[in-house]
């Protein structure tokens, strides 16, 4: 029971043949070399099109974007146009042959680097080849990116929440005075 955990949209196959599909089970692994994982269910619609082409697309979410989330992830893409019942619109991958979405404040363009069986879930281990962030978010004097004023969906124990109110900085609690 590790929560709260991100509810991102992964968007996987072409532009001509897409799905997305909510995932909670994701994160990063490495820095150097940059690398993520998601964890799919073999029996998903979108299973064979991540192992086919070998790679995916994480698209953080916002509370704009919590129906468009949960609707993705309980419907099946064998069945609906996700694209076309959510209402999100699929912009070309830069790195990668799948879309993003354009209403994501920031996508992480995802090559797999490996496919490890666990039971329930596969793990998929990617490299991060591109990452999409949303101008409005990168501050022109610093050229940070904002991620903190993005309004991120987190998802605990079966509902969704926005992401909270900072209360401090990596360090800050040994910061001297």
């Amino acid at each position: 029971m590790i929560y709260p955990l991100p509810a991102v949209l992964v968007t996987c196959g072409t532009m001509e043949r897409s799905n997305m599909l909510t995932i909670a089970w994701t994160g990063t692994i490495c820095t150097n070399p940059p690398m993520c994982y998601i964890s799919v269910r073999p029996e998903r619609y979108s299973y064979p099109m991540i192992k086919e082409r070998m790679e995916f697309t994480i698209n953080l979410t916002t509370a704009a974007m919590a129906k468009a989330t949960d609707w993705a992830g309980v419907r099946s893409g064998a069945d609906y146009d996700k694209w076309a019942e959510t209402g999100l619109t699929p912009e070309p991958g830069v790195k990668v042959g799948c879309p993003a979405i354009a209403e994501s404040p920031l996508s992480i363009e995802c090559r797999v680097r490996e496919i490890v069986h666990l039971g329930s879930h596969d793990m998929f281990v990617a490299d991060v080849v591109n990452v999409l962030a949303d101008e409005s978010l990168i501050d022109p004097v610093t050229g940070a990116f904002d991620l903190a004023s993005a309004g991120l969906l987190n998802y605990s124990h079966g509902r969704y929440f926005e992401q909270g109110e900072p209360i401090g900085r990596f360090g800050w609690s040994v910061k001297k005075k």
